[in-house]
């Protein structure tokens, strides 16, 4: 049975107030007020939350809390977030040239994605086909509007195509392809079977939509279970304790992409650094184990 929404609005001063009363330390009460009023306490909130006593819901602060680390774990996430978004968008970038070029010299149709003797799905396809028509008119690319003046095909080739649909409507055209061979292909340049591939671009895609959101990721207890990668090509991970629901499976996913599709990324590197710089930071609530970085896979240059 639902009630009504009877809490009342607290103002940043208020806030400052029934922190401190919980028991947190803060040096400046006019600088706290000033970060509440800028980013929000609902949103700072879920940065709080790790530093109350068991149960959380007496709303106890852990002794010595102060309203500095706080700001610290609100300020690691966002550079993570940062640095996630840069990663995948090398995925996607990839993906959506794979999946053009592979289906155009498999197939030997340069209009493949939108044409249904290629898809198992009907409905599927039409849906697609009615989201790429959405995209093709709404787009002022320049190549768009190029093709549309000069060209008499209803649509442009699919390697133009790709580059105006989202992540998720990639992966929802991926996972149409009637032919099982192409599905392999595409999936294989990557090094990994179509179930996988599948189960993985739906999970980045979502992770890219937080980090887009400014949602939190660092101790994020994720819904979505990525599918385990069975015999990987390259250098996987050992999973007997991973949590796949954390962060750092999905930092490993992101990792296992980039070595297929630039084996000299540094994204190892740039992870320890961030991690460096936050020392305080509990990787352990991230699904980190201590001896993550003796993976083969966080090795440079992973086999």
């Amino acid at each position: 049975m639902k009630i009504n929404f009877d809490k009342p609005y607290s103002t940043p001063g208020q806030i400052v107030q029934i922190l401190k009363s919980r028991g947190m330390l803060m040096k400046y009460e006019h600088k706290v007020e000033n970060y509440l009023l800028n980013i929000g306490y609902h949103r700072l909130s879920a940065y709080i939350y790790p530093f109350y006593k068991i149960p959380k819901s007496d709303l106890a602060l852990k002794d010595g809390t102060t309203f500095e680390q706080v700001l610290t774990l609100y300020r690691f996430d966002k550079k993570l977030r940062i640095l996630l978004f840069n990663e995948i968008e090398k995925i996607e970038v990839a993906i959506r040239s794979v999946l053009a070029n592979i289906g155009c010299q498999e197939l030997n149709d340069k209009h493949w994605i939108t044409k249904p003797e290629y898809f198992a799905n009907a409905d599927k396809f039409n849906k697609t086909l009615a989201i790429i028509e959405k995209e093709l008119l709404s787009s002022k690319e320049d190549y768009i509007e190029n093709f549309k003046h000069n060209y008499i095909e209803t649509y442009p080739p699919a390697w133009m195509i790709t580059e105006v649909l989202s992540f998720g409507n990639l992966n929802y055209i991926y996972s149409n392809i009637s032919g099982n061979q192409l599905m392999k292909h595409i999936a294989g340049y990557f090094g990994l079977k179509p179930q996988v591939f599948t189960s993985w671009l739906t999970v980045l895609a979502n992770l890219r939509n937080m980090c887009c959101h400014h949602a939190r990721v660092w101790n994020r207890d994720f819904v979505l279970n990525p599918a385990e990668p069975k015999k990987p090509k390259t250098a996987w991970i050992d999973t007997t304790n991973v949590d796949k629901k954390r962060i750092y499976y999905r930092l490993c996913m992101i990792r296992y992409f980039l070595c297929s599709i630039s084996p000299n990324n540094n994204f190892n590197e740039k992870l320890s650094t961030l991690l460096a710089k936050f020392p305080s930071v509990d990787i352990a609530a991230m699904g980190f184990n201590q001896d993550w970085k003796n993976e083969e896979l966080w090795k440079q240059n992973p086999n």
